[in-house]
């Protein structure tokens, strides 16, 4: 009896051992929201951490450029340059003055030039006409007969002949041909390239165009150019008709460039009225 009795009582101490260590054990496990709250805590520090990172971040960027706009304005040579801006400083140097000024200078290279080039065809010319003329007052001269109604012994033409041949060996010794050659060759190389600068210079400086008479002419005068360089090879075929064109196309090109001139000096006036140097 005594036996049983302490038997039941070890069960039901040992029940009671078992339930409270499981309560003890489900109480010491962490609730769902109690999860989600440490969850949502440390998601916070993270982001405090990274907004903080970037914020330095930020701010040593904040300091470098300052460190470096000080440098700059503290240089005498960007302060001079400064000045140059015409549009907003994008460009440095090439939207000052100087630059401004490479078009206008060279294209009165090129007008020159077109003058000189001009000569010397008519020079080159006049080598093949004289030529021509001597062929012709030797032909006149075969002819010829005395007034008893012989052959004349000598042409009546040779002291013509003999001066248009000393001329013509001068103008052969010239060179104008290889010259004349040259001249058009810097005018069509050089010359279109100045005209493409001269307009992007334009657009460096001020951000755009402005097309009027200055602008068509340009572009009139490069077309003529380049469509006279486009004679060259009938004409050393001998194609007369081709030769007339160049000489019209190129005196055409000329009368275009000397028209479009004062309109030049009136956009260097601008030059210097809204730019420095350099």
């Amino acid at each position: 009896m005594f036996s049983a009795t302490s038997q039941a009582q070890r069960i039901v101490s040992l029940r009671t051992t078992s339930g409270s260590s499981s309560s003890s054990s489900s109480s010491r496990r962490p609730s769902p929201s109690s999860l989600a709250r440490c969850s949502v805590g440390a998601t916070k520090k993270t982001e405090d951490k990274k907004a903080s990172v970037v914020i330095a971040s930020s701010s040593s960027e904040d300091v470098g450029r300052t460190a470096l706009l000080a440098t700059i304005a503290s240089s005498p040579i960007v302060l001079t340059a400064q000045d140059a801006f015409a549009k907003g400083g994008e460009f440095g140097l090439l939207e000052g003055r100087t630059a401004a000024l490479v078009h206008p200078f060279f294209l009165g290279i090129m007008y020159a030039t077109s003058l000189y080039a001009g000569y010397l065809g008519l020079q080159w010319r006049k080598v093949r006409t004289v030529g021509e003329e001597i062929q012709e007052l030797k032909k006149a001269g075969a002819g010829a007969e005395t007034a008893n109604g012989e052959a004349a012994a000598a042409n009546p033409n040779q002291s013509k002949i003999d001066e248009l041949t000393k001329e013509r060996k001068e103008l052969v010794a010239g060179n104008y041909k290889e010259k004349h050659f040259n001249a058009g060759s810097l005018l069509l190389a050089f010359g279109t390239c100045l005209a493409i600068e001269g307009g992007m210079n334009t657009y460096i400086r001020v951000g755009k165009l402005f097309p009027g008479p200055h602008l068509y002419a340009g572009m009139g005068i490069v077309a003529l150019w380049a469509a006279a360089a486009g004679l060259v090879p009938e004409m050393q075929r001998g194609n007369d008709k081709a030769r007339s064109a160049h000489i019209a196309l190129n005196a055409i090109n000329v009368a275009l460039f000397t028209w479009q001139i004062p309109t030049g000096l009136e956009i260097v006036g601008k030059v210097f009225q809204f730019t420095s140097w350099p």
